[in-house]
């Protein structure tokens, strides 16, 4: 036994990374109990683009478990993977709702878009992208993901909810619900404070028991509560991707979307997650990242083949990495969790939303820290880092708080006579995003 901890330490590298096994083990626990609810909301999603919700269940699993285990094996990242949310939003109440396109043909989209961020990775693009971003602009990209994040869980919980004429308000906190994640907070706060390693996850825990002891959570009362015998097959959706069919209908704007969001999504949630997780040096490099972006580009296509919109790295990994989670046996330890899943949805869907909602507002009280080492004294990295930081949540979009930086940091420095400090890469990438918002438009 000795020799296989040993074995697994040296390959993941954990003591190098100043973790151990039990740390990877409880960072996973953390990031599967953070987003397990994407089972139940993505096929939902699915569902009302036609898609059959059961399969889509088994897809979505199986497509999360294979790229958040190649996250974790090959590229050594502490991140997991699974359909992203905004694009499988696009991809179902835009793509096959609005504009009416077969699901299939949808999927051939996605693949496309798969095939694009597979071309920028390998000619390494997608790297030299990364690394134009100035570090003052990563620190608010870090921030911005960690307002974003609180956000989630405010709202997820009814601490904050819509409003008519405000757009968002305070919500009713005498509810079990946000009383309860108050609780949270104030519990993995106090936790934390005294440095215990198992803070979130033991919180979610405590609270999820909690909504059961006050009628909020039901009791599991018999077997089939708790776990299913039986595993819906996900044939009927693979391979059913339609690539000529999106070819035909002419979907570049379709495509230049889905490439675009979700490639910036990516890249502002890895920059994010790897400075948290120290794997970024003083100079704003990611060693390995490479290795992910493949992994990922590969993913994006592979999801369209087994019936998915495109996967992206999920900023819930974030609450995992706040647990200790340092190396790919994070993203390993959540695989296996989201695998077993297969057999036991039912037991993940007692744990509810105003549980988790404390580990995300946790964990944006921790990433909004890195504001303190961005230079506002200069104004045009000030008012680029502060867009960044506030569009993401209030556009409900990472891609759009990096697209809004991107374009007001290239724009002042050209206003002010200071274009040596602005790349061509950024030129490039913030026409891109102003292409993508004019296309919006229409």
């Amino acid at each position: 036994m000795n020799m296989i901890a040993a074995r697994i330490t040296t390959f993941f590298r954990i003591k190098e990374n100043n973790s151990t096994i039990k740390d990877e083990f409880f960072g996973g626990l953390t990031t599967f109990m953070a987003m397990a609810y994407v089972v139940f909301v993505v096929p939902g999603m699915l569902a009302d683009a036609g898609m059959p919700k059961e399969p889509a269940i088994t897809a979505l699993i199986c497509i999360t478990a294979l790229v958040t285990l190649s996250m974790g094996v090959w590229a050594n990242f502490p991140v997991s993977v699974a359909p992203g949310l905004g694009i499988s939003a696009f991809f179902a109440y835009y793509v096959c709702g609005t504009l009416g396109l077969p699901w299939q043909t949808a999927l051939g989209a996605v693949f496309i878009s798969g095939v694009v961020f597979l071309l920028l990775t390998v000619t390494r693009l997608r790297q030299m992208i990364i690394d134009a971003v100035p570090m003052d602009m990563k620190y608010a990209i870090v921030a911005g993901i960690g307002t974003f994040i609180a956000f989630i869980g405010l709202k997820s919980c009814g601490i904050i909810v819509s409003h008519p004429s405000n757009f968002v308000t305070i919500g009713d906190l005498t509810m079990p619900g946000s009383l309860l994640a108050l609780t949270g907070v104030c519990l993995i706060g106090a936790m934390m404070a005294k440095g215990i390693r198992v803070a979130i996850p033991a919180g979610i825990l405590v609270i999820t028991l909690l909504g059961m002891v006050v009628g909020k959570v039901p009791l599991p009362s018999s077997v089939s509560d708790i776990m299913t015998l039986s595993v819906p097959s996900p044939l009927p959706l693979i391979g059913k991707l339609d690539i000529m069919g999106a070819i035909n209908y002419g979907l570049f704007s379709i495509i230049f979307t889905i490439t675009v969001v979700d490639l910036f999504d990516n890249i502002g949630t890895l920059i994010g997650l790897s400075r948290k997780a120290n794997l970024m040096d003083e100079n704003g490099h990611i060693p390995g990242l490479d290795k992910a972006l493949i992994t990922d580009s590969i993913g994006a296509m592979s999801s369209a083949v087994i019936g998915t919109p495109t996967v992206t790295a999920y900023i819930e990994s974030a609450s995992g990495i706040a647990t200790g989670g340092r190396t790919g046996l994070t993203a390993v330890f959540t695989a296996i969790f989201f695998l077993l899943t297969l057999f036991f949805v039912p037991l993940v869907a007692l744990v509810p939303g105003f549980a988790t909602a404390p580990a995300l507002i946790i964990v944006g009280a921790l990433m909004i820290q890195e504001v303190m080492h961005i230079n506002f004294s200069d104004f045009r990295v000030a008012l680029p880092a502060f867009l960044t930081i506030i569009m993401m949540p209030l556009t409900f979009s990472i891609a759009a708080g990096f697209g809004f930086g991107f374009i007001s940091y290239v724009l002042l420095h050209a206003l002010t006579g200071d274009v040596r400090k602005v790349s061509p890469i950024m030129w490039v990438i913030s026409l891109c995003f102003a292409l993508n918002f004019a296309m919006r438009l229409h």
